[in-house]
């Protein structure tokens, strides 16, 4: 029975595995080794700061992050911003429709990150979980269990993945993408490198903001990963323990049973 459920188990996921890769089309998803990938990979606090600073300073032209909170930017396992630092970055660089003034304020660390429709742009907070699928070598569905759910790979493979083709449909220009399924995009590309200048010297050219900006907005989409990933491996060192106790438990048990029908044979 249990080899019967294992067969099914590993159809079932070379199934869908199958199915991901032939609707993707010609797509070309990089694997990209992030530090959050794994069972016991974290964030880098450097990183989604580079990342924040992407986002501030290129894609919050067009994109909202309706759903994170600002005051989270001060979070530990996140960019661990100071407190002062979220205060002064809420206010300077967002402002919120407060209806008790009936009128808009400077953001505080209280609010969100303000929603933006101006260019009727699809929100960011949860793009890394809406893109994830199989991706990785092959389109393997074991990739998604090793390398994770493939979302921030497929954010910063758009981003890099244009060719410089342009072409025009219905009165909209659409712009050659290797990782759009379809081929085609009508966002123009959003970054080229040297975009921003980092504090910390980092490199920035194209592969480096990309990547940097998909890690912050993986971040967006589960703040929880590293809190998430730490229970997880507290609950399986203790189920292994209570695996092994149990086991022993039994032979304790049946060891007197067993011994007397040894001798009885």
């Amino acid at each position: 029975m249990f080899k019967k459920l294992s067969i099914a188990a590993i159809a079932a996921l070379a199934l869908s595995s199958g199915a991901f890769a032939a609707g993707g089309g010609d797509q070309h998803i990089e694997n990209i080794d992030f530090s959050f990938d794994g069972p016991f990979g974290k964030f880098d606090q450097n990183q989604l700061q580079r990342g924040l600073q992407v986002y501030t300073e290129v894609c919050s032209a067009c994109h909202g992050l309706k759903y994170v909170p600002l005051r989270t930017l001060s979070d530990e396992g996140g960019p661990h911003l100071p407190e002062d630092q979220v205060r002064a970055y809420a206010a300077e660089n967002f402002e919120v429709y407060d209806e008790a003034l009936e009128d808009t304020r400077p953001a505080t660390p209280v609010d969100h990150f303000p929603e933006n429709n101006g260019a009727g742009a699809p929100d960011l907070s949860m793009m890394a979980k809406a893109r994830a699928g199989f991706h990785g070598p092959y389109g393997l569905g074991i990739n998604q269990f090793l390398f994770g759910m493939g979302g921030p790979d497929y954010i910063a493979s758009l981003l890099t993945g244009y060719t410089g083709e342009e072409k025009e449909e219905a009165g909209v220009t659409l712009y050659e993408n290797t990782a759009f399924p379809g081929g085609w995009i009508s966002m123009a590309p959003p970054l080229y490198g040297e975009d921003v200048d980092f504090n910390d010297g980092h490199a920035n050219d194209l592969e480096h903001i990309s990547e940097d900006v998909s890690a912050f907005l993986m971040w967006t989409a589960e703040p929880q990963m590293m809190a998430r990933k730490q229970a997880g491996f507290v609950s399986v060192f203790f189920l292994t323990i209570l695996s092994v106790l149990l086991y022993l438990t039994n032979k304790k048990i049946w060891a007197p049973i067993k011994g007397k029908g040894r001798r009885g044979s």
